[in-house]
């Protein structure tokens, strides 16, 4: 199956807002007011609401409370408090503009949104993760004259998510004005039906809507520009426009010698649309898009752009950590840098639709995203979740995430389920929703988008499964059963295989439990809660060595992984850990274990396998610390590349060169404790490539601050994350240091949240204080919108204390 396509990514021309003959697209986030009440309504324009809490969106609620047991979220849904609660915002628009179109645009609200304008009912949304507009032209008032918007949102009947969902408008909100003539939202569609490396041929479909009361002829002008801003095509047309109807343009374009979109140069061109009315300029849209094809064979895999290419990707929720699920651009692009810089070429949108600044970031920084819909249909998960409105509004909700998404050079599958319990459709008995709704959902896709494939994310592998028989599916999706992998070409003979979800192996950052090395340590089949056959203080070794019954450990499954061609590309569950679902344990953990990462952005030593693995950087990771009791015996761990083999040393005494052999990831020195430093050097041709050392720390002493970023723009968004540590008096991390470390901020900014990656922590992120994990733990600062230094100060009791100034500007 090969598949050719050019893709466009929606986005508003930020020059334009000033031109009142054109679109404005206005971020509407800024002072909302904000109260939790479940008992009254506040949709009326009458409303006092002067007392209410001035806030800028995104905002999520749930993050600032504390955690308990008693929350109907339970711990699967982060333990934290949900509930009903209540946005407003006034504003006035002037007189001129009262001849304009104009919307509201909701990228997200978790969930059960409802909204009115000056007491006028607008709508529901009950699904938190899709976007939705409201046409507000014919209620508005002009002139000096207040607008109100009211917003309800109701996540008050818990538990309704596997996972942290948040609560509130916690994506971007915004406003936008048009003329009466004017592109519908999310109404161009570009495609290349062919690609070479000499041309592309460029489609573009642009949907117009005339709500002049006039039929009219528009003429459609469309300029393709490459990076630095040169004109690589243009077409021009004009269209006729009935009175109150749309109407689709098709143009097409050549543009010469591409520079095709790969995960190594996600190159992005610019479109620009602009539609003219009797020579005046009424609508312009500027784009970026992409130009790339692929190609998926059932014995060869996945290639891109004619070049092989084994996709090493990872599923994520929603959440940022600290930050809840209140979005920030800067936020989500941290977490690809990290990934990008692992090795990581792909992310799944587990298991909903995204924001659309996570697709942006993927289009500039390279990632093949696996776009998903829903983690269930009919069947429930939750006694609260989706299947309640599956009815009503799937296929809308479907549709609207295809259309809104399909521009984005990113994207490169659908997936329109999770481990959906209508695989298991007992057809004997007349039920086969399994295959019916396999196909109309398909059937949705594909009426609106051909150049990707289908999936579902399948942890009933066998071919019986209702949802593949339907034979509607492009690709088979796996969920784990990494066992079966190797014969799928047999079972599935001439299918596509894709891995939608592995691994699912289980740690605590930074902390060891001493088993031997060549040992798998599962966490035994037992579902009964509270979970009592792990470890007493609720934490799991990061030596790789545990993993869920229906998992494999991150080594064991990538030895498989990248035997076999035919499997052209798997998401590891998970990139971070997540908050909710905190398996292997329940209360008192309220997160998750299974990230290559933690809940703070800090690695596990498992990352630096796929670093070694995965990208040409030289790699050297040896763990774990050499803080240990006398008697003890260490299992030395390394993860290397680019080297012949690496030599262990004890207090300066060799203990021997060992190299990697067969399909292993790592070589391993049984080393009996003495205090002092083990070294570990990697050579290649008898040449030292890299160095690196753990040395038995003493008492914590002082604290190391550094920040991914010292400066800042100063828009009131923009983040900086600071990462402190806890040293010993000569600077060395003291491994299972926990202190108690307080944050001050002064100047341009604030803490946005805190963090250190425990899942067993109960601390707020939002309190000015947390205790370290094994001597780690963040620090975010924010904007807070003016320009000057942000001095941020961190101490804690008996040590030296440290600070650190971020500009913002």
């Amino acid at each position: 199956m090969k598949i050719k396509i050019l893709f466009l990514l929606l986005v508003i021309v930020p020059g334009l807002a000033a031109n009142a003959q054109t679109r404005t697209k206005s971020n509407f986030n800024a002072a909302w007011k904000f109260m939790l009440d479940s008992s009254n309504t506040y949709s009326d324009d009458k409303v006092n609401d002067a007392g209410w809490r001035t806030l800028n969106l995104p905002h999520d609620w749930s993050i600032e409370g504390t955690f308990s047991e008693k929350h109907p979220a339970t711990e699967g849904g982060g333990a934290l408090p949900g509930g009903i609660g209540w946005y407003r915002k006034s504003f006035t628009i002037p007189t001129t503009e009262s001849k304009k179109k104009i919307s509201i645009y909701f990228d997200g609200v978790y969930k059960n949104s409802e909204v009115w304008i000056n007491g006028s009912y607008l709508g529901k949304r009950p699904n938190g993760y899709i976007n939705f507009q409201y046409d507000l032209t014919p209620y508005l008032k002009y002139g000096n004259q207040k607008n109100v918007i009211a917003v309800k949102v109701d996540n008050s009947k818990q538990p309704n998510s596997r996972w942290y969902s948040g609560s509130g408008i916690y994506r971007n909100v915004w406003l936008v004005k048009t003329n009466t003539i004017h592109l519908i939202n999310n109404g161009c569609f570009i495609s290349t039906p062919e690609v070479t490396s000499k041309n592309a041929t460029v489609n573009i479909e642009t949907r117009l809507l005339n709500e002049s009361g006039r039929e009219e002829t528009v003429q459609v002008v469309t300029t393709l520009y490459n990076k630095d801003g040169s004109v690589r095509g243009k077409q021009t047309s004009n269209h006729p426009l009935r009175i109150s109807d749309s109407a689709t343009l098709r143009q097409q374009i050549k543009v010469a010698v591409p520079i095709l979109w790969s995960v190594e140069n996600p190159y992005l061109y610019k479109a620009v649309v602009t539609v003219l009315l009797n020579g005046r300029k009424v609508d312009q849209y500027e784009q970026s898009f992409g130009i790339r094809y692929f190609n998926m064979d059932a014995a060869k895999g996945f290639s891109l752009n004619g070049k092989p290419l084994k996709i090493l990707g990872v599923c994520n929720h929603h959440d940022l950590g600290c930050l809840g699920a209140a979005i920030n651009t800067r936020a989500i692009q941290r977490q690809l840098e990290l990934l990008k810089a692992m090795g990581c070429n792909g992310i799944r949108t587990s298991h909903n639709p995204p924001a659309p600044e996570l697709l942006d970031l993927c289009d500039k920084m390279g990632f093949i995203v696996m776009d998903e819909a829903f983690d269930m249909w009919k069947r429930e998960k939750r006694p609260f979740d989706y299947h309640l409105d599956w009815n009503e509004w799937h296929k809308q909700d479907l549709a609207d995430q295809i259309v809104r998404d399909r521009n984005h050079p990113s994207i490169f599958f659908w997936s329109v389920g999770n481990e959906i319990g209508e695989q298991w459709t007992d057809e004997s008995k007349g039920d086969s929703t399994g295959r019916i709704i396999g196909k109309e959902l398909v059937d949705i896709v594909k009426s609106l988008d051909t150049s990707r494939p289908v999936v579902t994310a399948n942890d009933n592998v066998s071919p019986q499964n209702k949802i593949v028989l339907s034979g509607a599916f492009d690709v088979i999706g796996f969920n784990y059963h990494h066992k079966d992998w190797a014969a799928f070409p047999q079972n599935y003979p001439g299918k596509k295989l894709i891995i939608t979800e592995s691994v699912s192996a289980l740690q605590t950052r930074g902390h060891y439990d001493l088993v031997p090395a060549d040992t798998i340590r599962r966490w035994p089949i037992a579902w009964d809660k509270p979970f009592t056959t792990g470890n007493a203080d609720f934490t799991v070794s990061a030596y790789d060595h545990v993993s869920t019954p229906w998992g494999s450990t991150h080594e064991e499954t990538w030895k498989i992984f990248k035997q076999y061609d035919h499997i052209s590309g798997m998401y590891i569950w998970t990139g971070f850990d997540y908050l909710g679902e905190p398996t292997p344990y329940s209360w008192p953990s309220r997160s998750s274990y299974f990230g290559i990462m933690d809940l703070a952005g800090f690695p596990k030593d498992v990352y630096y396998m796929y670093q070694a693995e995965s990208t040409n950087k030289p790699v050297l990771h040896l763990f774990p610390h050499w803080n240990w009791e006398k008697g003890d015996t260490v299992d030395m761990v390394v993860y290397y590349n680019n080297a012949d083999a690496v030599e262990l040393f004890l207090n300066d005494r060799s203990l021997g060169s060992k190299t990697k052999t067969g399909d292993a990831v790592r070589v391993t020195w049984k080393v009996p404790f003495e205090p002092g430093t083990v070294t570990a050097i990697s050579k290649k041709d008898n040449r030292t490539i890299l160095s690196k050392k753990v040395t038995t720390a003493g008492a914590p002493a002082k604290i190391i601050l550094s920040a991914d970023w010292s400066t800042i723009k100063a828009n009131g968004n923009d983040l900086s994350f600071v990462k402190v540590t806890i040293v010993d008096k000569s600077g060395i991390t003291v491994p299972v240091a926990d202190n108690l470390v307080n944050f001050s901020v002064k100047g341009a900014g604030f803490l946005a949240g805190v963090d250190n990656g425990d899942p067993t922590s109960h601390m707020s992120f939002k309190s000015s204080s947390i205790k370290a994990l094994n001597a780690l733990c963040l620090g975010v600062l924010q904007s807070n919108g003016g320009k000057g230094n942000i001095t941020l100060t961190v101490s804690s009791p008996g040590l030296q204390p440290a600070t650190i100034l971020i500009n913002a500007k």
